[in-house]
């Protein structure tokens, strides 16, 4: 190709290049934004796309972990069902001796001359006694339903009938081993009761 510009001036040919090199460098830069523009829109339709996805898996997720919640507290509760009915349905029967011991400590009780828990269990287990044995003197006197306070009661008024008892000597005549066996909290609440303040 003929060069327009031989033999004439160098700046000539640099004033007619100059805008050339522009216009190429205008056209390159046009083609580099068209193509991010394309390559921009491509990463937004895929990144809702991703967040979708993402967001469906988040949502699976807690859906599963929901479902797994249940069914474990649906366990549990099944599982203090069968204890608690396993409870009711263990509870022992009353052998006949538990029985007839509870015959005997509630014969004893309703006698009015007072029985403490400690002489009522003496009474029944005793070889002179009833003779029962110490498993089933406690277990009657469990179910008997005695009141202790009352019981003291009674024995404290048999001992004021029989006269010559001040508080003090009252009370050591209810809490002693050789006497009635009541505890000091019993015996005081007797004392005062029958009129011993």
């Amino acid at each position: 190709m003929n060069n327009p510009f031989r033999g004439q001036d160098k700046r000539l040919a640099e004033g007619y290049l100059r805008p050339m090199r522009r216009l190429r460098l205008i056209i390159s830069s046009l083609v580099v934004s068209v193509a991010l523009v394309f390559a921009g829109a491509g990463v937004a339709e895929a990144a809702p796309a991703t967040s979708h996805a993402a967001a469906h898996s988040v949502v699976v997720h807690a859906h599963e972990a929901n479902s797994h919640k249940k069914k474990h507290k649906a366990k549990k509760h099944k599982k203090a069902k069968k204890k608690t009915t396993a409870k009711k349905t263990a509870a022992p029967k009353a052998t006949v001796a538990e029985k007839q011991a509870l015959i005997s400590a509630k014969e004893y009780l309703s006698m009015g001359s007072g029985f403490s828990q400690a002489g009522l269990i003496q009474q029944l287990t005793s070889a002179d006694g009833d003779g029962f044995a110490q498993a089933d003197a406690q277990w009657a006197i469990a179910h008997s339903g005695a009141d202790w306070n009352a019981q003291a009661v009674d024995s404290a008024k048999t001992y004021m009938q029989m006269g010559g008892f001040s508080r003090a000597s009252l009370i050591q005549q209810l809490t002693s081993p050789y006497g009635d066996q009541y505890t000091a909290a019993q015996a005081e609440y007797a004392a005062t009761t029958v009129g011993l303040n």
